[in-house]
């Protein structure tokens, strides 16, 4: 199932007046709308626009930045690659593919958890190029922002929120993907993601 896309926003998203970032965001609102994060009320928009803010700190790369916007998009709701590649272009459809995660639907995500992120562990290590490692590192590290507030708030009640609920498992992931993105660690986003492991499971 696609998106409902309206004939205005067909229109608009297909408007070269808008700049690119617009257009995604307009897409992404319209693809996420109604969803909240985890264990919140809050929209869930705002975490692929601040991995986007995150992207944009590391390159003016417009369709990379549009990426960050849209890296959700076909991994948690009805929009397709198809879609995505139609209103933004391969390299965009390219860039939020290699953010999709395989969730294996027809499986419980408790049980599928380890391999999906092996498989994303392994990704980063051997095929994905600079631009998914940036695209990586702003999504996980506008996850640890989330996760570094909310320890402080509620304390490890927040990893059962999670289909994961074994901290120590969060931990493996966040220290395997800092590894995988060392080559981006000249980057302050680098730097404030592993500021953020160090502190948050420093208890391990």
């Amino acid at each position: 199932m696609a998106v409902s896309i309206t004939d205005e926003l067909s229109s608009m998203l297909k408007n070269s007046e808008f700049p690119l970032y617009e257009r995604a965001v307009m897409f992404a609102a319209a693809a996420h709308s109604g969803m909240t994060r985890k264990g919140s009320r809050i929209p869930y928009l705002s975490h692929p626009v601040e991995a986007a803010a995150i992207v944009a700190e590391m390159t003016d790369d417009e369709e990379l930045i549009a990426a960050a916007v849209l890296h959700d998009v076909v991994e948690d709701t009805p929009a397709t690659s198809e879609e995505v590649e139609a209103f933004f272009g391969s390299r965009v459809a390219h860039y939020v593919a290699c953010e999709t995660e395989d969730k294996r639907r027809d499986l419980p995500p408790e049980s599928t958890w380890m391999i999906r992120k092996q498989e994303t562990i392994t990704f980063l290590q051997k095929k994905a190029d600079r631009n998914a490692k940036m695209l990586a590192l702003a999504d996980k590290l506008s996850n640890l922002r989330a996760i570094a507030r909310d320890v402080d708030s509620v304390g490890d009640r927040i990893w059962e929120r999670f289909h994961q609920n074994d901290k120590k498992m969060h931990g493996w992931l966040y220290r395997q993907t800092a590894e995988a993105l060392r080559e981006l660690a000249s980057y302050p986003a680098w730097k404030e993601y592993d500021r953020l492991i160090k502190k948050v499971f420093e208890q391990e």
